[in-house]
Order: C-alpha cells, then sequence, then structure tokens
C-alpha cells in the first residue's frame, strides 16, 4: 500500500506540473522552483560555479551536481516544446462580425483536435526595458469552431481537411478587439514591445477511466520527461557527476540557441571539466565512458489501429517505460546501450519494453542522436507510451511516469 500511496502522490505531482506548465517558459520556471527547493543554486554571469546549480535560457533548463573527481558522467535529456497554435505578432482581424486571432502552426501538430476545445493563452511579454514577464490566463478565451456537418456533407466519409492558413484562425470576441491591450490588461505591463504568446487546451489533466488508470492532457509529451527528470537530479547524490538538460524546440529541429543542436549541453560540459581541473585527454575520456539518457515519449499500440505498429515490439500503456530502436539511428540506442539500461531497469525493478517502428512507416527522431552526435557521448532513448502523441490533448498509462522517475533515479546510481 505504501508503494500505490507513492504513486498516486507522484501522479499528483505530474498532473499539477502539466496544469503549471502551459508553455516552454513556463517548464523553465517550474523546474527552476522544484530545483531551488532541492538547494539548487541558480548560476548568474557574474556567479562562481556551484556543485549543485542550475541554468534557465528562455524556455530551456540545465541543471548539475558535480560528483567527486573520478565519478562518471550521467546525463538526462528531454525538451520542453509541444506542438500548438501560436500567436501571431500582428494578431488582430475580423470576419462576418467575428474578432480572431491570427496564429501560427507550431511543429507537427494533429490538427483537427485543436478545433471546439476552449482555449486559453500564456506565454511572455517583452517590455521596453526588456524585462520579460510570464502569463497565463487558463480561461476559456478562443475556439476554433469546425463548420457545422450541414455545410460539410460528407466530412465523416472525407475526413476533416484543414487548410493551416484558412480554418485554423480562432474566434475570440465579437466586434471589434485589440490582443496587444488584453496583454497589457493581464500582465499589467503597459510598455509591452513583443509577446511570446500560445494557446492551450483549458481543461486540466485528469485521471480518466473506471479504474482510473489512465493520464489525459496536454503536453504529455514531453513534459512527462521535463518531470521525471528533474526531480530525479533533485534527489540524486554525488555517486555520479549528473546533468539534465530540458531543450526547446525539438519539435521543429532542435536548431537553435537553446535546442539540443545548440550550445548549452555543451557548455555545461566545459564548466564542469574546468572545475575538475581536466586535460584534453582527460576530458576525452570522461565523455567516452559517460551515458545519456534521451527521455522522449513513444507510440503505444492503438487499440482500433494495431496494424500500424511492428507486431512484436509494440509498446503497452501501464507496463513500463520503452527503450526506443532504430537501425537507421532516428533513435541513438545502441546494442550497448540497450544492455546498460536493461541493467539498470532490473536494478531498479522497473519493467522495460522495446519499441521498434514498421518498415513500412517513417520512424520519428529526437535529441538523442542529435546530442551523439555533438559530443560523442553513447545515448539512449526512451519514453513512455502513449496514445494521440501531438494531439491538443493527450493520454498514457498513470503507472508509467513514476516508473520512468524511477528508471531516471536508478540510471543516475549506475
Amino acid at each position: 500500500m505504501a508503494d500505490e500511496h507513492s504513486q498516486t502522490v507522484r501522479v499528483e505531482s505530474l498532473m499539477e506540473w502539466l496544469d503549471a506548465c502551459p508553455t516552454p517558459f513556463h517548464v523553465a520556471a517550474r523546474a527552476s522552483e522544484v530545483l531551488t527547493r532541492a538547494g539548487f543554486s541558480r548560476l548568474e554571469a557574474d556567479s562562481s560555479f556551484p556543485s549543485r546549480g542550475f541554468r534557465v535560457s528562455d524556455g530551456a533548463v540545465v541543471a548539475w551536481t558535480l560528483g567527486a573527481p573520478g565519478a562518471p558522467l550521467r546525463i538526462i535529456g528531454a525538451h520542453t516544446d509541444s506542438p500548438n497554435l501560436r500567436v501571431h505578432p500582428r494578431p488582430d482581424f475580423s470576419a462576418a462580425g467575428w474578432a480572431q486571432l491570427g496564429v501560427e502552426v507550431y511543429g507537427g501538430v494533429l490538427l483537427n483536435s485543436w478545433l471546439d476545445r476552449d482555449l486559453g493563452v500564456a506565454g511572455r511579454v517583452v517590455d521596453g526595458a526588456g524585462n520579460v514577464t510570464l502569463f497565463a490566463v487558463a480561461e476559456p478565451l478562443a475556439r476554433v469552431p469546425q463548420l457545422a456537418i450541414h455545410l460539410d456533407r460528407d466530412v465523416n466519409e472525407r475526413g476533416v481537411q484543414l487548410d493551416r492558413q484558412n480554418h485554423l484562425m480562432p474566434v475570440w470576441a465579437t466586434g471589434t478587439a485589440s490582443f496587444r491591450e488584453w496583454l497589457g490588461t493581464n500582465t499589467g505591463i503597459s510598455d509591452i514591445l513583443s509577446h511570446d504568446a500560445h494557446l492551450f487546451d483549458v481543461q486540466k489533466a485528469a485521471l480518466i477511466g473506471s479504474d482510473s488508470s489512465l493520464l489525459a492532457s496536454g503536453r504529455l509529451d514531453n513534459q512527462v520527461s521535463c518531470w521525471a527528470a528533474v526531480n530525479a537530479v533533485a534527489a540524486a547524490g554525488q555517486d555520479s557527476t549528473v546533468i539534465v538538460v530540458l531543450n526547446d524546440h525539438e519539435e521543429v529541429g532542435s536548431e537553435s540557441v537553446t535546442g539540443a543542436a545548440g550550445p548549452m549541453l555543451e557548455r555545461c560540459i566545459e564548466l564542469i571539466t574546468e572545475q575538475f581541473a581536466m586535460d584534453a585527454r582527460a576530458r576525452h575520456a570522461f565523455l567516452e565512458s559517460a551515458y545519456c539518457l534521451s527521455a522522449d515519449n513513444a507510440h503505444a499500440v492503438h487499440p482500433n489501429y494495431p496494424e500500424r505498429h511492428e507486431p512484436r515490439h509494440g509498446p503497452l500503456v501501464n507496463a513500463g517505460p520503452a527503450l526506443k530502436l532504430n537501425g537507421n539511428m532516428r533513435y541513438a540506442t545502441s546494442a550497448r546501450g540497450s544492455a546498460h539500461i536493461q541493467s539498470v531497469a532490473r536494478t531498479a525493478g522497473v519493467p522495460l519494453q522495446v519499441f521498434v517502428t514498421r518498415n513500412n512507416m517513417p520512424c520519428g527522431s529526437t535529441i538523442g542522436p542529435i546530442t551523439a552526435t555533438r559530443l560523442g557521448i553513447e545515448c539512449i532513448d526512451v519514453g513512455v507510451p502513449q496514445l494521440s502523441m501531438h494531439s491538443a490533448r493527450e493520454v498514457c498509462g498513470a503507472a508509467d511516469p513514476p516508473r520512468l522517475l524511477d528508471l531516471m533515479s536508478s540510471f543516475l546510481r549506475s
């Protein structure tokens, strides 16, 4: 019963995280709060390098704990962003008596999932002095209305067909309305020069099912991994030198200052090796013996579409995290990495499944191959199985996120 209680508490913690983090900027802020409570110090430009510290850059975070000199390096990577609709810099327009918002599609959005949902607005504003203010209004403000079936008679046979430019612009008032004025009122900032504003489904994370065995929420991909990684490093000892990096912009290719192809992780490693006074040879050996756990959700077998999955490698919900492999290196896991994480899972008592994509379907990718390529570090791709990936509202097994946390905690001690 104690284990069940612990699992319930951890799932509630994840749900609170999901509700508090409608954007990558809020993920970074939430991670900062958790790390600060755990005794980590925020690295500023003029401060010394702490043994337990973290650094925030926009919607990305890197945190670390220094082990003893000679302790192995263990890294966990995840990403803070999710596909969504983002408000244009000049969003205001009107049509047929409706005030609408211009939006841009971010990432591989499952477009129809955003129809007929109550949407809030969250993000950040920057004022004339360069100050950044986060905001989140979790109230029904906007809605992307679907065309009535009477005006689209064969929609159920043909499927919903959406033009990204013309059919996804939400209504949010009648008559005219100024988004910039609304921002000023809701942030208390009068001199707003720019904004990053994202739409999000205001429905809160919830346990669903007759047995409450499933977790439904927006942004499970990939905030489940962010939540687990931050809590794992917060509780980590000094068996290893540990880094957790939560990158932004994975859903659009990772090529940014805060993306996995950017310098955040590499700079953190440089500072750590400087603290240990390592020369070039020692640095190379340090990295060659390191492991990185790249955590990003996986596709659970869909009960209505079992033919879309490789029959011997389709992970199930509530059966443990999935080890992700791809011979074409869309995932970075090698046989050596696979053996290592299986040993870690066995030690932790965590069930571990295996995910492989069908030969006749394209395979997605994540930050694992990028990290392995940039740094020459052995990377292992894992993730919690889920349905409805890239939907406005996704679903996974409620038992799997705590298991991912247990796997990560054991990995950091390995």
